[in-house]
């Protein structure tokens, strides 16, 4: 690996967003909210907000074919800003009630950005309309179905609880494979391969590998590797949602082409995270952790261990799906971003998406919570969802139009 600098220490990193930006403001609103409401919220709450607001700011100049409602609403002259601002409120209104509060002074705050007037009214209508068609067309899609208690096995390559583990006793995300995907046709589409035999190459390549780098009193991972594997801890929903919208933010494409790469952007992230959990639950692999503690119990990860099975990584799945949908919306360029942790106060810069993929990869086992091949193999689950999604949902109505 190039182990160039291509992080900055910042003296404080700011979770907002880079550029004043509706549709990216509401996404990151969308995950405070998903954080702040615990429990069931996932990023599918924040995706299924996304679709309602590209299908009401769609409806406006109809550049590309709808995701799934199409308003009877006046559309023409509608403010789009008041649009995306009222479809997303409404929407995550409805999904996370518990949170109006928050949902409430956000919307304000976004409405008073907006001029008064017929635009705005009509942009307020066409949104709250579709948002309630979307929240119809989710109201059964798993995400509040009941789920049996979860039951360990034992024995060698088998998922165990690590420490520290939830009161509950339990796995999370156990409900998350019963989603229905934004965009995929099942969440078992592209189930992972599965993990490799316990007296293989590769296994004891990774155990090795992790063992040496992933304990917190290592001797070889150095302090710029800690960094790394640190940056990588924060809430998922934050670190996506506020880091992809300052991207898209900067990108100054307007609202219409904001909406649809958003949408594509968080789809992503949700319909991987169906993916992945459906395969961590079907394989039900151990964690490092509990396979180093075999020989060594005194082994320790860097980072705490996430309470559910190894096999594929999360951090993989999802950062592989926004690797290729920035591929997708970007015909392969080179694009170079950069992206925050509240968790070290640090900016890493990308000079590509890949860039990004390679260093999360060595994150995850710097960090002590994976094996390589295990966010290898989500990264590859994560790319295929991509770009199933990219090229089955939000088509442009010309081809030759992005």
């Amino acid at each position: 690996m190039n182990m160039k600098k291509w992080y900055l220490a910042m003296a404080v990193v700011l979770p907002g967003i880079a550029a004043a930006d509706v549709v990216t403001d509401w996404t990151l609103v969308g995950a405070q909210a998903v954080v702040a409401n615990g429990g069931r919220a996932s990023m599918v709450d924040v995706a299924i907000a996304q679709a309602a607001v590209f299908d009401a700011v769609n409806a406006i100049d109809r550049r590309y074919q709808p995701y799934k409602v199409i308003p009877t609403s006046p559309a023409r002259g509608a403010s789009p800003e008041a649009t995306a601002a009222a479809a997303a409120h409404r929407t995550l209104a409805g999904l996370l009630p518990g949170q109006a509060a928050a949902l409430d002074a956000a919307y304000a705050n976004s409405l008073a950005n907006i001029p008064d007037g017929t635009a705005k009214t009509m942009g307020i209508t066409l949104g709250e309309e579709v948002a309630n068609a979307i929240l119809a067309l989710r109201a059964n899609d798993g995400r509040n179905a009941v789920v049996p208690p979860y039951v360990f096995g034992s024995g060698p390559g088998v998922y165990q609880a690590t420490t520290p583990f939830p009161p509950t006793g339990q796995p999370v995300n156990t409900f998350v494979p019963g989603i229905t995907p934004m965009a995929l046709l099942s969440g078992s589409q592209f189930r992972a391969y599965g993990p490799p035999g316990l007296t293989s190459a590769v296994y004891l390549r990774d155990l090795e590998e992790t063992r040496r780098f992933g304990d917190v009193n290592s001797t070889v991972r150095t302090a710029e590797q800690t960094e790394i594997a640190r940056f990588h801890t924060e809430n998922p929903n934050l670190f996506w949602a506020r880091n992809l919208g300052n991207f898209v933010a900067s990108l100054n494409q307007g609202t219409s082409k904001n909406a649809r790469a958003m949408a594509l952007l968080i789809f992503a992230v949700a319909d991987s995270s169906i993916a992945c959990f459906d395969s961590k639950y079907t394989y039900n692999f151990w964690r490092p952790s509990t396979a180093i503690h075999e020989t060594d119990a005194s082994w320790t990860p860097v980072v705490s261990t996430p309470p559910h099975p190894e096999y594929p990584a999360a951090h993989g799945c999802a950062t592989g799906a926004v690797v290729a949908t920035m591929d997708e919306l970007f015909d392969n360029q080179n694009v170079k971003f950069s992206f925050n942790s509240t968790v070290t106060g640090t900016t890493h810069t990308y000079y590509c998406p890949n860039d990004l993929l390679e260093e999360v990869a060595n994150a995850r086992v710097w960090g002590g919570m994976h094996f390589r091949n295990s966010v290898s193999h989500g990264a590859a689950l994560g790319k295929s969802v991509a770009r199933w999604n990219a090229r089955h949902a939000l088509q442009p109505r010309d081809k030759g139009r992005r």
